[in-house]
């Protein structure tokens, strides 16, 4: 192909991250693939050909790395996936303050010290960057304030680089997926199956569950996000800036307070509604 790009991609070690890093890598481009674990990063590499790079996302020292390791590679670099992040759950009276760190650091922090190192770059190739926000950066439920207020703050951070670098050629979008089945997700079901006590306790039975209501009826497959952010980074987006593009089955167009004109709702362990 004539347009290859060098693109890092943050989180790849599974789920959406690493759906995208294969995606890159079968479209041609080269990609350094980041993230905490080095064993399914080294296996992506073997598989891929893409370079792993093991590093927290937290980290300044490591951020600079990998904007160095992509540049001794590859001699440029054309396109960032600000994927990494942790969810943490709690309401503002008892979240852990521990836990409040870790999510921010790893899902702000993190990004804007690989954002500050790979800005210099990313203006020289007049590139672009897309964050893996959440629909929870629109939208929110019980428990999620940490999650949810992190992801809020990333969204701002990549319009915040739109508006600044904008004309000198940098591209910033975001995306905010739904339920997608990631080990993320499948950890998260495996708790509500057994706090719900589903019909057969089962991951399956949680996404079920979780996605009936929605538009679509059922969770996201990482391909599907990874679609939306290899055609984000490219240049048929070249117009596209700023932008936060829901990739969620429907789930942010409904307003729940039709649901019960609609639907025949049966919730858990109580009567028909």
């Amino acid at each position: 192909m004539t347009d290859k790009r060098v693109v890092i991609v943050t989180g790849a070690g599974s789920g959406i991250g690493e759906a995208t890093a294969r995606l890159l890598c079968e479209e041609g481009h080269h990609v350094v693939a980041s993230g905490r674990r080095a064993e399914p990063l080294r296996r992506l590499e073997e598989e891929t050909g893409a370079l792993a790079y093991p590093a927290d996302a937290g980290d300044p020292a490591a951020a600079e790395g990998l904007v160095r390791a992509a540049l001794d590679a590859h001699g440029r670099l054309d396109g960032l996936v600000l994927n990494a992040g942790i969810g943490r759950g709690g309401t503002v009276a008892d979240l852990s303050l521990a836990d409040w760190d870790d999510v921010m650091r790893t899902n702000v922090t993190g990004p804007l010290l690989l954002l500050r190192a790979a800005i210099p770059h990313l203006l020289r190739a007049r590139g672009a960057v897309v964050a893996v926000a959440s629909v929870s950066a629109l939208r929110n439920g019980r428990s999620n304030a940490p999650y949810a207020a992190s992801k809020a703050a990333l969204l701002q951070l990549c319009r915040s680089v739109a508006v600044d670098y904008g004309r000198q050629g940098v591209r910033s979008n975001v995306v905010c997926p739904s339920w997608v089945r990631t080990e993320m997700a499948d950890r998260r079901m495996a708790r509500f199956a057994e706090e719900a006590d589903l019909k057969d306790g089962s991951v399956e039975s949680a996404y079920e569950e979780a996605t009936r209501l929605l538009p679509m009826g059922r969770p996201g497959e990482p391909r599907e996000v990874a679609e939306t952010i290899s055609w984000l980074i490219s240049p048929a987006a070249s117009y596209v800036n700023g932008a936060v593009l829901t990739v969620d089955g429907g789930a942010t167009a409904l307003d729940p307070g039709t649901l019960a004109f609609d639907h025949h709702i049966t919730p858990r362990g109580g009567t028909d509604l």
